[in-house]
């Protein structure tokens, strides 16, 4: 039976090492059978004290629910179930932040969320990041999901917002066989803003790696060498941000 291959990492952006600050991305992968891929990025706001933190509860939480889900109803969620997971999230980080003596804004992070089971998926999103995919059998990259800027420059909305702009899509009888999800510490590499469309270079090699994988669900050796390769020099020349990405293969 087809299933996914996966790889995924998230390294600590080197604004945040210089400051002494920990990694403030978080992300979550699950392949489900009979064949679903789960992922989910988030990013912790820098200005906030528990952003990471935010950011970690959301993708877990997230992630959970859409396993427990698909277990119990062997189908894709409903846009309605994610907005009622969506405010869970929403309500833990108010519990959080009263434990801690704090607002809940202090956990602000935005979202990415994308679960597939190769000939449909819906999609989830908050603030910035990024979903690209490859439909099957062609060679084009379709985006799933493009970030949502603030009203100023250089800001985002979160999922901490009194009214969080959440974006579900649904995209039906399109088979999807490559998929990517990123943080926006990657955007200036993976996106080509000028032309609004994702840039087809950085996808390629990254995407032939994971579909010439042999393993079926994580594979951990290709995780570790995209780790190596986010925090590798010539990344991080072009970025100061914490990078998270996850690239899967279906067939």
């Amino acid at each position: 039976m087809p299933g996914w291959t996966w790889a995924g990492a998230s390294q600590r952006g080197t604004a945040h090492a210089q400051a002494g600050e920990h990694r403030q991305d978080a992300f979550c992968v699950l392949a489900v059978e009979p064949g679903y891929l789960i992922a989910v990025v988030c990013d912790g706001a820098g200005s906030t004290k528990y952003g990471g933190l935010g950011a970690a509860i959301a993708a877990r939480v997230l992630t959970n629910r859409a396993a427990d889900w698909i277990a119990a109803k062997g189908r894709m969620p409903t846009p309605s179930e994610i907005e009622l997971w969506v405010a869970e999230v929403r309500l833990m980080i108010i519990v959080s932040a009263d434990r801690l003596g704090c607002a809940p804004s202090q956990f602000a992070a935005t979202l990415v969320l994308a679960v597939s089971d190769g000939t449909s998926a819906i999609t989830a999103h908050i603030g910035d990041g990024a979903i690209v995919a490859r439909p099957a059998g062609d060679t084009a990259l379709v985006d799933l999901s493009w970030p949502d800027s603030g009203e100023y420059a250089s800001t985002t909305y979160f999922l901490t917002d009194a009214s969080p702009r959440l974006r579900i899509s649904v995209i039906n009888h399109c088979p999807i066989d490559r998929l990517a999800l990123l943080t926006d510490g990657l955007e200036r590499l993976a996106l080509d803003f000028a032309a609004s469309a994702s840039h087809r270079p950085f996808f390629d090699g990254l995407f032939s790696a994971v579909a010439a994988s042999n393993t079926v669900g994580a594979d951990r050796s290709l995780s570790h060498k995209l780790a190596a390769w986010l925090d590798s020099a010539d990344v991080n020349s072009r970025t100061d941000d914490d990078k998270t990405l996850i690239l899967a293969s279906f067939g």
